[in-house]
């Protein structure tokens, strides 16, 4: 079960970590609920989001030396900025904090208020950066054309795999949560993807039990969900989110897998960090 620890855009809620040890201790509880992998942004003192590799070091080792068996993922988001060398600062990361996996968004795309640009250009660079790294991308699609367009760079061997898609819905001016738009982004994917299911706002519960149900596996976290009830506005914490996701997994007889567990389904090859004791779901 992959967690996303960034927030919506300003830190209103006070539950939101910011800091590296602030993150770090919040992957830790997400970690001890049932999390897997953890997708990490970074942000600069004022908060305000980074793409500078120094932060996402601090940041990565942070959580490697709090949580050594987590899978890290950063992220080369188009949100903020566009050009190559920012996006793909947090890619550099050496030492324990080294990243497994990385975001990489197939296609451009509006949100409420703002676009993500993401040129067929800029998907090659990263995805030949992140190859050459030995990084494997958590390929993003908000829509079934980004998961044709997947197949489209395999057969041209820019993704080489192992394929992990985390497939996001409820976005306004993408694919909805439905049964329609699920099948037709699943049937579109390689015989031999691992996909997630992550559903934005008020959709992330029905987004993630969806997936549940269908075998697949779910992202959490207050980049895409920054209330536990949408009726009353409570606010989320990233733990909370883990712990829910979990307890309807088990309603469903499926258990949270471990982090090595996890790193075997997706096809990453073992890791052994400081300290770690040698979530996805089964």
């Amino acid at each position: 079960m992959p967690v996303d620890l960034d927030q919506w855009p300003l830190r209103a809620d006070p539950h939101v970590p910011t800091t590296p040890e602030e993150i770090a201790k919040d992957v830790r509880r997400c970690r001890d609920a049932g999390a897997s992998m953890v997708h990490l942004h970074a942000r600069d003192t004022d908060e305000e989001p980074t793409w500078r590799g120094e932060v996402f070091d601090d940041l990565c080792q942070a959580v490697a030396e709090e949580v050594p068996d987590i899978v890290v993922v950063v992220t080369t988001s188009g949100r903020n900025w566009n050009e190559f060398e920012r996006r793909s600062e947090s890619l550099g990361i050496e030492g324990a904090g080294r990243p497994e996996m990385a975001s990489l968004t197939l296609g451009s795309m509006n949100f409420p208020t703002s676009a993500s640009v993401n040129t067929p250009q800029m998907i090659e660079q990263l995805a030949t950066e992140m190859r050459q790294r030995g990084i494997v991308p958590e390929l993003e699609v908000f829509d079934v054309g980004m998961a044709n367009y997947a197949n489209y760079l395999i057969d041209k061997g820019i993704l080489t795999g192992p394929h992990y898609f985390n497939i996001l819905l409820g976005s306004r001016g993408t694919a909805d949560v439905s049964a329609a738009n699920a099948a037709a982004v699943l049937a579109a994917l390689p015989a031999d993807a691992t996909w997630a299911f992550a559903g934005i706002g008020r959709f992330q519960t029905a987004a993630n039990t969806l997936a549940l149900s269908l075998g697949g596996h779910v992202r959490v976290g207050l980049e895409d969900n920054p209330y536990y009830d949408w009726n009353d506005r409570s606010p989320a914490t990233n733990p909370r989110l883990v712990e829910r996701t979990v307890r309807i997994s088990r309603e469903l007889g499926r258990e949270p897998a471990t982090p090595d567990e996890a790193r075997k389904i997706i096809g990453l090859s073992p890791v052994v960090r400081p300290g770690a004791v040698a979530a996805e779901l089964r």
